[in-house]
């Protein structure tokens, strides 16, 4: 049997702190050691209150890291937990900085260390795990702007060093100087300290900033593709999930539900959001994921559930809503637009009799 934990409640504690997700506490936490970290830089006399607070914080963190590698013992991981990024990150957020103290560092010096704080933000941030398979995606196409960036700024430092080296010695007497002096003119920074005055130098300098932008502009085109085509995956794959849990969808095919799943929005609403107002035009018609929505009819009030659809009446026939509808609760609909509609409407028959079946039925309900 496994030993129980000292306090009573420390094993469900562990349990709710081991997932990766930071919870609102712990960027609490966070922000406040970072604030305490810059008040104690800017001003000596709160020191004492100051490295308080940062104690406090310190102790929050080593207890969450203990309390993670102790659940991931438990669970027959707690070495796979401890070599992991998220391991490593909390080990280093809690001993980072008493490490420095025991080896002699001064406390103010010591509690710089808290900067590796900021790591613990990066689980929460999905936008970064995006990036990072973006990089690990187009790592080749990166790759190859990288070693023109450098041949472009040794060619550069080379042609300098030999038309400048005899004007200023002191500046480009040497490859490294005329390095700092290609690195801050491809980056397009252009500090000005250093320029070279002869008319073929001013002409490989002008070549070397508009190759700067070139390079950059690709690099940043790059980036900037990946990070769309991974927003668009993320996006199709979090519809076609909603779509397949629609039961009106569930028998089209895979290929079917891709087509459904291009043509759909995905819209998230809070509790009690008008969704259709009555005498408005309608443009789109919608399908519950998730949740509940209620229409208001004349003398009844009717609720929607997951794998219902609404909002279908305005497209087949009268183009004004005949309904408010709002949210009863937190739901996740998928919207089809008019054009969107004709066209899923002429490739899947099958759908198009079932959507006006559904339409009649609700004609003679509501009458």
């Amino acid at each position: 049997m496994s030993r129980p934990f000292i306090f009573p409640n420390l094993a469900q504690l562990a349990a709710n702190m081991s997932g990766r997700r930071m919870t609102a506490v712990s960027y609490l936490v966070v922000a406040a050691g970072l604030v305490a970290l810059v008040i104690l830089t800017v001003d000596p006399a709160y020191e004492a209150g100051v490295e308080a607070a940062l104690w406090a914080c310190l102790a929050f963190f080593a207890f969450e890291w203990l309390a993670r590698l102790v659940h991931a013992i438990r669970a027959q991981r707690g070495l796979a937990y401890a070599l992991s990024g998220g391991g490593l990150v909390d080990a280093l957020a809690a001993i980072a900085v008493p490490i420095a103290i025991v080896c002699g560092a001064d406390n103010r010096s010591a509690w710089l260390l808290g900067v590796f704080w900021l790591l613990k933000l990066v689980p929460g941030v999905p936008g970064l795990r995006r990036l990072r398979r973006v990089l690990v995606l187009e790592a080749g196409s990166l790759s190859s702007v990288l070693v023109l960036f450098l041949m472009v700024l040794l060619f550069a430092s080379v042609a300098v060093h030999v038309l400048e080296r005899s004007v200023q010695p002191a500046v480009f007497g040497s490859l490294p100087s005329t390095l700092w002096w290609a690195v801050v003119t491809l980056t397009t920074v252009g500090y000005g300290d250093v320029v070279p005055v002869t008319p073929l130098g001013r002409i490989v300098a002008a070549m070397v900033m508009i190759s700067g932008l070139g390079v950059f502009g690709l690099w940043t085109g790059i980036l900037a593709t990946g990070f769309a085509t991974e927003t668009r995956r993320d996006n199709f794959l979090k519809t076609w999930n909603s779509v397949s849990k629609v039961p009106f969808f569930a028998s089209l095919g895979p290929a079917a539900i891709a087509d459904v799943t291009h043509m759909l929005r995905t819209m998230d609403l809070p509790p009690r959001t008008m969704i259709v107002r009555k005498g408005a035009p309608g443009d789109c018609m919608y399908f519950i994921a998730s949740g509940e929505v209620e229409v208001d009819l004349p003398g009844k009030k009717v609720r929607l559930g997951e794998g219902d659809f609404f909002g279908e009446m305005a497209l087949l026939g009268n183009r004004q809503r005949s309904a408010n509808i709002m949210t009863t609760e937190l739901s996740r609909l998928l919207v089809l637009d008019l054009v969107d509609f004709h066209v899923l409407m002429a490739r899947h028959p099958d759908l198009a009799q079932t959507i006006d079946a559904e339409a009649q039925r609700r004609v003679q309900e509501n009458k």
